[in-house]
C-alpha cells in the first residue's frame, strides 16, 4: 500500500489570473500595466508559496519551456521534445552538452531559493555559454542587493536587472533574462523562482509598435512591455498548474492500486519531475517491472507518454 503525506498530496484548485487583466494585455501606459501585471502576479504568488504535491513537476516544466525559449536566442534548434531527451536519457553524470546545460541553469533556477554570490553566477554563466570576469559578477550582485533594497515594484525591478546585464554585455541577453526572474522572486520574497519571462521574449509584448523588431533590454518602453509579458506568462503558468493538478490528482487516486514494489518511488519522481525514463531502474524496482509499471499506469490513464516512441520511452504528468 502506497501511503501519502495529506499535507503535500492537497490537491485545491490553482487560481487563475483575472480575465480583466487578460483582455486589457495592451495597456496605454506604465502604470495600467503594472497594475494588470499585478493582479496576475497576485494569482501567481499563492502558487509559488504553496506546497503541491505537483509542484515539483510545475517548475521543472516551466524550466523546460523558458529552456525551450532560450534556443532560438542561442541560435540553436532545440525544441522541448530534444531537450528533454537531452536531459532525462543522458548516462548518470553525464555531460548534457551545451543546449542541456541551458536547460540546466533554468532547472536550477526553480530549485534553490533566490540568492545570488559571484560564485553563483559564475557557474550559470558558464552554463549558458557565456564568459564573465570576477570584477564584473561581483559588480552585479551589488546591483542586485542595491534593488532589493530600492524596493521598487517587483516588474521594474526585474526590467532593471535585465537592462543592466544588457547595457554591461549586449552578448548576454540570455542571462539578463535568467537574472529577471530572479530579482522578480526576490521582490516578492519568494522561497524559490519561476522561470517566467523568457518564455515571452519573442512575444507580442516585445514587439515594437506595428508589429517591429523584438523590443530588448533597456529600449523605450521597455519596463512597460515586462509589465505586460507578465500577464500573460503568470497566466499561462496558472494554465500548466491548473493541468497539472488534474493529473495529479488521477494518479494520486489510482496509487492504492499499485502493488509493484517501489511503485511510490515512481510516483514520487512523476509528481516531482517534468518526466522519469521508462527504464528508470532503482534499489526497489527494476527496469522490466518499471515497464510493466508504467504500461499499468498508461492503462490506468494516470500518465503521459512524452516521447511518441515505442522505446527510450519517458513519462510524466
Amino acid at each position: 500500500m502506497i501511503r501519502l503525506d495529506p499535507a503535500t498530496a492537497s490537491l485545491a484548485a490553482p487560481p487563475a489570473v483575472p480575465a480583466w487583466a487578460l483582455a486589457s494585455a495592451d495597456a496605454p501606459n506604465d502604470a495600467d500595466a503594472a497594475f494588470q501585471a499585478g493582479a496576475a502576479l497576485g494569482a501567481l504568488d499563492s502558487l509559488a508559496w504553496a506546497q503541491h504535491a505537483w509542484a515539483g513537476a510545475w517548475r521543472h516544466r516551466l524550466a523546460l519551456k523558458c529552456a525551450a525559449a532560450s534556443m532560438r536566442l542561442a541560435g540553436r534548434a532545440e525544441d522541448e521534445a530534444a531537450l528533454r531527451d537531452t536531459w532525462h536519457l543522458r548516462p548518470a553524470g553525464a555531460d548534457p552538452g551545451p543546449a542541456g546545460a541551458i536547460l540546466g541553469a533554468w532547472r536550477q533556477l526553480a530549485a534553490q531559493p533566490p540568492v545570488v554570490s559571484a560564485d553563483r553566477l559564475e557557474k550559470i554563466v558558464d552554463q549558458l555559454g557565456l564568459h564573465w570576469d570576477g570584477a564584473a559578477l561581483t559588480d552585479l550582485c551589488t546591483e542586485i542587493e542595491k534593488l532589493a533594497e530600492s524596493r521598487r515594484p517587483a516588474p521594474f525591478a526585474a526590467a532593471a536587472i535585465a537592462a543592466r546585464v544588457v547595457a554591461m554585455r549586449p552578448d548576454s541577453e540570455l542571462f539578463a533574462w535568467w537574472l529577471a526572474d530572479l530579482v522578480l522572486a526576490q521582490s516578492f520574497r519568494w522561497p524559490r523562482p519561476l522561470p517566467l519571462l523568457m518564455t515571452q521574449v519573442f512575444g507580442a509584448a516585445f514587439r515594437a509598435e506595428g508589429g517591429g523588431r523584438r523590443r530588448k533590454p533597456g529600449e523605450k518602453n521597455f519596463e512597460r512591455a515586462v509589465c505586460v509579458a507578465l500577464v500573460q506568462a503568470a497566466a499561462e503558468a496558472c494554465r500548466l498548474a491548473a493541468e497539472l493538478s488534474r493529473r495529479a490528482e488521477k494518479l494520486l487516486a489510482v496509487a492504492p492500486k499499485l502493488r509493484a514494489k517501489g511503485a511510490g518511488d515512481v510516483i514520487f519522481l512523476l509528481l516531482n519531475e517534468d518526466a522519469v525514463a521508462g527504464s528508470l531502474a532503482t534499489k526497489n524496482l527494476s527496469r522490466f517491472a518499471a515497464r510493466r509499471l508504467f504500461d499499468r499506469l498508461q492503462q490506468l490513464d494516470a500518465v503521459c507518454e512524452l516521447s511518441g516512441r515505442t522505446s527510450f520511452r519517458l513519462f510524466g504528468l
